[in-house]
């Protein structure tokens, strides 16, 4: 049979492909690079052309993660009779139900990042996320700038603020995924919805709009997160 060459960046999607899936059925941890690469069909070679490991591997997979994310709400950055503060929420909102229908995939790899020995491939895994959606963000930003709904005179600036604040909640992300199913679980999920409500308002500082105006997140949402199977 000859052998079937594909385009680069073809080969690139189906290990990601491949990956996502493996990942989400068995864990980062239960799937190694032998298995990406049988299941792909690929040499091993062929594989370290595309990732110089199963970390780039997975910072590649938050990146697509990202993307799609943002081709899920283009109906909403797109809508020109939406004003920037309601596409703000708009967007978090489709967002946050995205989140929320993924959610027992998603800690597949919550449960590797958020541990404290994988730090750097934490960090690594949210700028690659950040660099896809800063752009939105400061997009409607700068909007809303324009509009005068926002007190913003630096809106990158003030997107990459935002988006790092929710990687602020790092630790207590990983407190209550490390107690998941214990005694403690119920207190860590508490001290996790308080933290987020706490970077709602400071996300309403920010824009320099009264408090509430920007619904970062609803009561409940972390509990839905985090208890979702």
């Amino acid at each position: 049979m000859p052998r079937i060459v594909k385009h680069p960046e073809d080969r690139r999607s189906e290990l990601l492909d491949c990956a996502q899936a493996l990942f989400f059925e068995h864990g980062y941890e239960g799937t190694t690079i032998s298995d990406v690469i049988a299941k792909a069909g690929i040499s091993k070679g062929g594989f370290y052309h595309h990732f110089a490991s199963k970390e780039a591997l997975l910072e590649a997979l938050a990146a697509r993660l990202a993307h799609e994310a943002v081709a899920k709400v283009r109906d909403v950055l797109d809508d020109p009779t939406l004003g920037a503060l309601d596409r703000l929420n708009s967007f978090l909102a489709r967002s946050r139900q995205t989140n929320l229908e993924d959610a027992p995939k998603l800690r597949a790899a919550f449960d590797v990042v958020f541990r404290p020995e994988n730090i750097v491939l934490y960090h690594r895994v949210n700028a690659a996320s950040i660099a896809v959606m800063l752009p939105v963000l400061a997009g409607i930003i700068a909007e809303g700038a324009a509009e005068g709904a926002f007190a913003v005179s630096a809106p990158e600036d003030a997107a990459e603020t935002i988006l790092h604040l929710g990687a602020s909640a790092h630790d207590a992300w990983g407190r209550a995924i490390a107690v998941s199913g214990t005694a403690e679980e119920e207190a860590a999920i508490e001290a996790l919805e308080r933290r987020f409500q706490f970077l709602g308002l400071a996300v309403n500082r920010i824009l320099g709009l009264p408090d509430g105006s920007v619904i970062f997140v609803e009561p409940g949402f972390m509990r839905a997160v985090m208890t979702a199977r």
